[in-house]
């Protein structure tokens, strides 16, 4: 299930808007606590709200779930969510091509304030992401997508205890639903995110493979982390062959098993459909190559 990660922003009366090529936009951010006060509503029951104000995802995933039924698909449907930090980022920056100190200006001088709403978007996700496993996902993501916009200090003190929440609280709910983490550009939590409840922990393309699994432990499986540059077709030297070797390569390193072969960032648009094809058949053939020769 694909759904946009500030449609929680949106739920909360801050206008988002996508005019193409530029990314996402909120053309009116939060100015000051003041101004936040003003706009956010207050919120008596989170399940009305979030049935209320993205009913429309809900919507979507039994209209996918009933699709998938009635054509015989047997895949995991994957519910999804921006991570709170994420959503404060956007929500008092605007965007992510511009004001980027704006969200860490935000926690430094609103300290106070800046939890006050990071606790309301974390309730809020809670309860968005376990509406989506109640119509009908089988597997949960957060994406903390602007990690790589927040300092290591403050990312532990604002955006970990929210992240800790959401996996606590989750686990109680549906405690034989996958939780995956994806905290983008600040991988450096990575080893912390494995120790609270979440399955899977989500690499970027910065996370040295070699060292993935001793940071992990047995806590979690790992997804990621293959370059989506390879698969770029147009003035590169990229091949199926090429795209295999280096596919086969990451299954080498991170081992077959309790991995989700996945990208490390997500695809840009320039990326060749046949390569992409490419790799998704080369992981299935050789990590079944490598599982086989374990046994």
């Amino acid at each position: 299930l694909f759904s946009d990660i500030l449609v929680i922003a949106e739920a909360l009366n801050v206008e988002v808007i996508m005019p193409g090529g530029v990314g996402i936009q909120i053309p009116n951010p939060l100015q000051n606590p003041d101004d936040a006060n003003a706009r956010i509503p207050a919120i008596s029951d989170m399940n009305t709200f979030v049935n209320e104000k993205l009913g429309h995802v809900m919507e979507s995933v039994r209209l996918i779930r009933t699709k998938m039924s009635e054509e015989g698909i047997s895949v995991p449907l994957i519910g999804f969510s921006a991570a709170p930090w994420t959503l404060l980022f956007y929500m008092v920056g605007g965007s992510s091509k511009r004001n980027k100190e704006a969200g860490v200006t935000w926690l430094k001088e609103y300290p106070e304030e800046s939890r006050k709403i990071m606790d309301l978007l974390t309730d809020i996700v809670i309860e968005y992401m376990s509406c989506q496993v109640e119509n009908g996902a089988h597997v949960l993501q957060l994406f903390e997508a602007m990690g790589m916009m927040i300092d290591e200090d403050n990312f532990y003190e604002f955006a970990m205890p929210c992240l800790k929440k959401i996996a606590t609280e989750l686990k109680s709910r549906h405690p034989d639903v996958p939780l995956m983490v994806f905290s983008r550009g600040a991988c450096y939590a990575n080893e912390e995110l494995s120790k609270l409840e979440y399955d899977i922990i989500t690499m970027d393309g910065e996370v040295p493979r070699d060292t993935a699994r001793e940071t992990v432990s047995d806590r979690a499986g790992l997804q990621g982390n293959y370059d989506p540059r390879f698969l770029i077709a147009d003035g590169t030297d990229n091949t199926p062959e090429t795209v295999r070797t280096s596919a086969k390569e990451m299954l080498e390193s991170l081992g077959p098993q309790r991995l989700i072969a996945n990208l490390g960032e997500g695809l840009g648009g320039k990326e060749s459909p046949d390569l992409v094809a490419s790799f998704v058949d080369a992981i299935h053939e050789e990590s079944e190559k490598l599982i086989a020769a374990a046994k």
